[in-house]
C-alpha cells in the first residue's frame, strides 16, 4: 500500500499543491513554518479523518477560504483507489471514493492505513489519559473500520446521558425531584456500546504488550521491561476486568448503579470507556513521572512501532509518516528507529534540516519553501 498522488486545495498554508509520490522513502525538507507537516498531516487525515495536531477541522482550512479539499490516490495490490475529502468547518464534511459520494465520511476509513510518528507522541507517555485512549481507538479503527461506528454510537449515547444528568443535577441541588425516567434507558445503551468498545480495547492491549516490549528492547537498553495495564473506570484498580462482552456490559451496569448519586451531584457520567486509562509502567514504576526523557521517547516510539507491526500482520504495510521526529531523538535512537522502519513499503519523512535524517532513510527528496513543494 502506498500513496501515489496527493492533491490539496485551500488546505492549511496551501492554496494548491499536487504531488506525485511512489513506494519507498520520500523526504520533505525545509525551514520550520513552511508547510512540511501540513503534507504529512493531510495524508494522515485521509486515513483517520482527524489531525494529530488539532482537535477541530477549522484550522485545516486556509485563511479566507470556505472549505479545504484533500485528494489522495492509494495503490494497493496494483489497484488504485481515489479518496476525496471536503472539509467544511461548522458543517458536515463530505467524502468521495472513486468519484462516488459516500453517505458518511467514515465509509472511506480503511482505504488508506497510516502510522504516524510525531513530536506530539511524547504525550502518549507524559500526557493525560485522553491521549492514550485516542491511541488505542485510532489503532482499533485502522484495523477494523466498523469500530468507528461503535465509537460514534458510544459518544452519542454519552452526550445524551450527560445532558440528562446535567439537567437532573440542577434539580437535585434545588432539592427538587429530578426526572430520571429515561436514565435507565441511557444506562443500558451506554453499557452495551461501552462493552463492545471496552472488549476491543482489552483485546488490543493484549496484542500490543509483547510487541511493545520487543520494540522497546530494540530501541534502547535503558529501563524496562515496559508493561501495559488497562484500567477501567468500572472496576477497582486491582480488580481484574473480564474480556467477555456480556460480562463487561454487566460490570458497567453495576458501576453505573453504584455511581448514581455522585453522577447526580456532579452532573456528568463518571463510568465508561471515556474515563478509562492505559497505564504504562517501566521497571515496575509508572512511566509518567518516573521515566527519563530518553526512556519516555523510547516508550512512545515502541507504542507506534507495535501498532505498525499489528497493521502489517493484518496483510498490508501501512504508510509510515515520520513528522519531524528525528530532531527530538539522539543519534542512537535515530539510527535504531530508521533501521526498524526503512523496509516499509512507503515512508514519508519531514525534517527542517536534512542532516537530521539518518542515512538509512535517504530517498526521493522534496524541498518545501514559501508555500511551494519542489522535487530536487
Amino acid at each position: 500500500m502506498y500513496v501515489s498522488h496527493l492533491q490539496l486545495a485551500d488546505y492549511r498554508s496551501y492554496e494548491s499543491v499536487h504531488l506525485e509520490l511512489g513506494p519507498g522513502i520520500s523526504t520533505f525538507v525545509g525551514p520550520n513554518g513552511q508547510g512540511k507537516t501540513n503534507l504529512v498531516e493531510a495524508i494522515g487525515y485521509v486515513a483517520s479523518l482527524s489531525s494529530h495536531r488539532v482537535a477541530t477541522d477549522s484550522p485545516l482550512v486556509r485563511k479566507g477560504a470556505e472549505r479545504a479539499i484533500v485528494r489522495a490516490a492509494i495503490v494497493k495490490d496494483d489497484r488504485q483507489a481515489v479518496v476525496e475529502l471536503e472539509i467544511n468547518p461548522g458543517k458536515a464534511n463530505r467524502a468521495r471514493l472513486n468519484r462516488a459520494p459516500a453517505t458518511r465520511p467514515r465509509e472511506v476509513l480503511g482505504v488508506l492505513r497510516t502510522v504516524l510518528f510525531a513530536p506530539e507522541d511524547l504525550a502518549l507517555v507524559k500526557g493525560d489519559p485522553g491521549e492514550r485512549r485516542r491511541f488505542l481507538d485510532e489503532l482499533l479503527v485502522a484495523r477494523t473500520p466498523r469500530l468507528a461506528g461503535v465509537r460514534s454510537d458510544y459518544e452519542r449515547v454519552l452526550k445524551q446521558r450527560n445532558a440528562l444528568l446535567k439537567s437532573a443535577s440542577a434539580q437535585f441541588f434545588k432539592r427538587g425531584e429530578p426526572d430520571l425516567s429515561t436514565l435507565e434507558v441511557w444506562n443500558e445503551h451506554l453499557a452495551v456500546a461501552g462493552a463492545e468498545l471496552l472488549a476491543a480495547r482489552l483485546g488490543l492491549v493484549a496484542e500490543l504488550q509483547p510487541l511493545v516490549a520487543k520494540a522497546y528492547s530494540e530501541l534502547t537498553t535503558a529501563g524496562g521491561p515496559p508493561v501495559l495495564q488497562y484500567r477501567s473506570s468500572a472496576a477497582g484498580p486491582d480488580e481484574p476486568v473480564p474480556a467477555d462482552r456480556d460480562r463487561l456490559a454487566q460490570l458497567l451496569r453495576d458501576a453505573l448503579a453504584e455511581s448514581r448519586v455522585q453522577e447526580l451531584q456532579r452532573g456528568v457520567s463518571l463510568v465508561g470507556p471515556h474515563r478509562d486509562d492505559l497505564h504504562l509502567r517501566l521497571d515496575e514504576l509508572p512511566a509518567k513521572g518516573y521515566a527519563s526523557q530518553g526512556e519516555s521517547w523510547s516508550y512512545a516510539l515502541a507504542l507506534r512501532l507495535a501498532g505498525f507491526e499489528l497493521l502489517r500482520a493484518d496483510g498490508d504495510d501501512p504508510v509510515l509518516l515520520l513528522d519531524d521526529v528525528f530532531a527530538e531523538l539522539d543519534s542512537e535512537r535515530r539510527r535504531r528507529l530508521a533501521e526498524h522502519v526503512r523496509h516499509a513499503e512507503q515512508v514519508l519523512v519531514s525534517a527542517a534540516v536534512a542532516e537530521d535524517i539518518p542515512p538509512e532513510l535517504q530517498g526521493a527528496r522534496f524541498r518545501v519553501v514559501e508555500g511551494g513543494v519542489e522535487r530536487e
